[in-house]
């Protein structure tokens, strides 16, 4: 028999060329999957009772305080929700999230451009969150106070101008903005509705400057609405200030945008009646406001949903004009009323509160509850 030839200890491990490419290919995928991509993800963020406290320890506090007037006891929960971004102006986050994100249905993937326009810096997008924030609680405070019968008046100053904006060498920073196209403004979310309304055509401004009142034309220019079309723009920040008759404090850390202001009114409102509008029962919500009670669209409306049903809510007040995306999107569960109003918005709490239920009330094909 012939002796077998000793073979080296080592032979055994050398790899193939095949797998050698293998092993490189499967390395480039991860590497890719780990490189930031131009998208954002939207997902479910933070719950905020508007009746309840935010802040640990001694910085606990109420989110809605009125030292001044009396106030009563409330019951049940009257969530705000909030929505978490990945993403930031620099780079959205990897593919590897992102194909995470496709498989969620809690979550949706958009371009980053959507979020942070091109050229912002973050500290710019930080700062135009919270002044949003800043100005729908303004517009909450007032329609709160106007809804129950108060005198508030209110204005809108620019903050800034964007270069080869709409506004630009047309409007200042500390124009007092009194009227959009005959429509008076006192509060930002009302000029930015007159300037939808309007569209992209030549409108009619009256500011205060100086101390002098001016008429002004300005065309607002179409800008993408993150949504594959477009909205109107003038390209200004603006701050808004009201004159309460009587002090109301909101209290919120670390979060931003417009999209609280439905729910801070409503907080307000039952505060300050004896009745609880709630009945009880948790209930979320979601919209701008304007100073008038009007309820404007939000963005993010699936992952609101979501983070309400998951926080232990049964009723959700939605904007009318988020009815074609709440379609098709609604967890088990929850019963989702479409409002126009602050006031339509009360009618849809009241009737589940003396009805025991949300059967009844229309859903997104139609209005809800009063038009004032």
């Amino acid at each position: 028999m012939q002796a077998q030839r000793p073979r080296s200890p080592h032979a055994h491990n050398r790899p193939s060329a095949a797998a050698v490419i293998a092993g490189l290919a499967v390395a480039l995928v991860l590497v890719v999957a780990l490189l930031p991509s131009p998208y954002a993800v939207e997902q479910p963020g933070p719950v905020y009772d508007t009746l309840g406290s935010s802040g640990t320890g001694s910085a606990r506090a109420p989110l809605i305080s009125i030292p001044s007037k009396t106030t009563y006891p409330t019951n049940g929960r009257l969530d705000m929700l909030t929505v978490s971004v990945l993403g930031d102006v620099s780079s959205g986050p990897s593919w590897l999230d992102l194909a995470e994100a496709w498989l969620d249905p809690t979550k949706s993937v958009i371009p980053l451009e959507a979020v942070f326009p091109q050229g912002e810096t973050q500290r710019q997008a930080d700062q135009q969150s919270a002044d949003q924030m800043t100005s729908s609680q303004q517009s909450a405070i007032a329609a709160a106070l106007t809804r129950l019968g108060y005198d508030v008046r209110g204005r809108v100053t620019v903050g800034s101008v964007e270069q080869g904006s709409a506004a630009s060498d047309v409007l200042r920073p500390g124009d007092v903005v009194t009227s959009y196209d005959g429509k008076p403004i006192e509060d930002a979310c009302s000029l930015q509705n007159a300037v939808i309304a309007g569209g992209a055509t030549a409108s009619t401004v009256v500011v205060r400057r100086d101390g002098t009142s001016r008429t002004i034309t300005i065309t607002p220019k179409r800008v993408p609405d993150g949504a594959g079309g477009t909205r109107p723009l003038l390209g200004v920040t603006t701050s808004g200030t009201i004159s309460p008759p009587f002090a109301v404090h909101l209290k919120i850390d670390d979060v931003g945008g417009p999209s609280a202001g439905m729910m801070f009114a409503l907080g307000i409102i039952d505060k300050l009646t004896p009745a609880s509008l709630t009945g009880g029962r948790h209930v979320a919500g979601t919209g701008t406001i304007c100073g008038d009670g009007t309820v404007g669209a939000i963005g993010g409306i699936v992952q609101k949903m979501a983070a309400a049903r998951a926080a232990g809510a049964t009723l959700f007040l939605a904007p009318q004009g988020n009815c074609d995306e709440v379609a098709g999107h609604i967890p088990s569960g929850l019963d989702v009323v479409p409002v126009r109003t602050l006031s339509g918005a009360i009618d849809a709490l009241e009737h589940v509160r003396d009805q025991g239920s949300a059967a009844g009330l229309p859903v997104c094909a139609g209005p809800v509850g009063s038009t004032g």
